[in-house]
């Protein structure tokens, strides 16, 4: 074991890797799903970075957290890890943001859990990206979770909302962290100013001789305690029931008996993940029949590219799965959902308005449409379709307080996101 790497090294609760948890990976995400079809809550499980000199494994492939999220899925959630930009450096903070939020978007909007139950558990340098979340609040955030954080953001670096600014300004929101006794000197400091601020808001679980990163690296007793006590927290805080006590989740691998951790990694399964939902309501047209007399089959479109704008574009039965995305990104529109809205997005979208304007992120996304989500003003109406591989065109008329505009809608998606979205009036 001492041969491998840290981020390498088997997770502590031993070998959880078997046939009753299902895994999907959708763009950078892996989602663990338990067996069944019921709803229930979820947990994002966010790694920490920046990783180590020659990474050659990502973090969704770790040990540690292919662990957790397996764990909680046996114990009947769905769990998610997703693969961000801090693993990089620290300079790509702001990104990461982005990028977990977008995860957040993903987790939310799969069929199997329930929006309004969902968790987010922050590991090592990922803590700099809690402070938003405990500042903000989401009406659907059941808890925040941080194991050995980071909460100190290094001279230098792009500062984001500070976890002991506003640790405690939602009295409803729990928040548990889990701090090794042996952590390193620069992070022990801003933890203890954290713990001091957050007073009673601050559930703790203590892991005296654990090292930063000791549910990887210390196989003991009291490593297997504190990850399944926090395990057993998080799951409570969603509405389940928590494990019996005094019994781990997952027993240690037997004595005498040796067992690779290692498991194969799932195959990519965006086309999976966006076939659970249900197509949108598109609205398709029906040519009437011909004269009995002189029957004969529709003649195609004839209109050139440069006169979509304007052109009918005929409607297309054969269902895609670039169609299946826009047509869950309509639903959330019409439903007033931003967050689910902008999950269907690509961190790095690209979308050119009718006026020239163009939006480029989804945090520029979120600041557009905001005020519209807000007034209650999502409802648009498809009037036809064409779908061609990653591509989507339809004709859609958009409704609002100034009366209804029709428009030609470009859509792109890539990998079960959308990427690029041109509308022409």
């Amino acid at each position: 074991m001492t041969d491998l790497p840290a981020y390498l090294r088997p997770f502590v609760l031993g070998v959880l890797d078997g046939p009753d948890v299902r895994v999907d990976r959708l763009g950078e995400i892996d989602l663990y799903r338990p067996p069944g079809t019921a709803r229930g809550g979820a947990i994002l499980f966010v790694h920490g970075g920046p990783g180590p000199a020659g990474l050659e494994v990502m973090p969704r492939e770790w040990p540690v957290y292919k662990g957790y999220a397996t764990a909680a899925a046996r114990r009947g959630l769905v769990a998610a890890v997703v693969d961000h930009s801090l693993i990089h450096g620290l300079d790509r903070l702001v990104a990461a943001a982005d990028e977990v939020e977008a995860a957040v978007g993903v987790l939310r909007s799969d069929p199997r859990v329930d929006p309004d139950r969902v968790g987010l558990w922050f590991f090592s340098g990922a803590g700099l990206l809690a402070g938003e979340w405990l500042d903000s609040r989401p009406d659907w955030l059941r808890f925040v979770a941080l194991t050995y954080p980071l909460l100190a953001t290094p001279p230098g670096v792009d500062d984001l909302v500070t976890a002991a600014e506003v640790i405690g300004k939602h009295k409803d929101l729990p928040v548990l962290l889990t701090r090794a006794g042996l952590e390193r000197e620069e992070l022990a400091g801003p933890v203890a100013e954290f713990v001091s601020a957050g007073g009673a808001a601050l559930d703790i679980i203590d892991v005296p001789k654990g090292h930063h990163g000791f549910d990887m690296l210390d196989h003991t007793e009291e490593s297997r305690a504190a990850v399944t006590k926090a395990l057993d927290w998080a799951i409570a805080h969603l509405g389940e029931e928590p494990g019996d006590d005094g019994k781990l989740l997952v027993p240690p691998p037997a004595a005498k008996k040796t067992t690779s951790t290692r498991r194969t990694p799932s195959a990519a399964k965006p086309a999976t993940a966006v076939e659970e939902a249900p197509a949108g309501p598109a609205t398709r047209q029906t040519p009437p029949p011909a004269p009995k007399a002189t029957p004969a089959p529709a003649a195609p479109v004839q209109a050139p590219l440069a006169d979509l704008g304007m052109a009918t574009v005929a409607a297309v039965t054969a269902d895609t799965p670039a169609a299946r995305v826009i047509s869950r990104e309509h639903a959330a529109f019409d439903a007033h959902d931003l967050e689910a809205f902008l999950a269907m997005y690509s961190p790095t979208a690209r979308i050119q308005l009718a006026d020239g304007t163009e939006l480029k992120g989804r945090r520029f996304l979120r600041e557009h449409y905001s005020p519209r989500f807000n007034a209650g003003q999502c409802k648009t109406e498809v009037v036809q379709r064409l779908m061609l591989g990653e591509w989507v065109v339809e004709h859609v008329v958009s409704y609002d307080d100034g009366g209804s505009t029709p428009q030609l809608g470009l859509y792109r998606v890539v990998d079960g996101l959308i990427t690029d979205v041109e509308f022409r009036a």
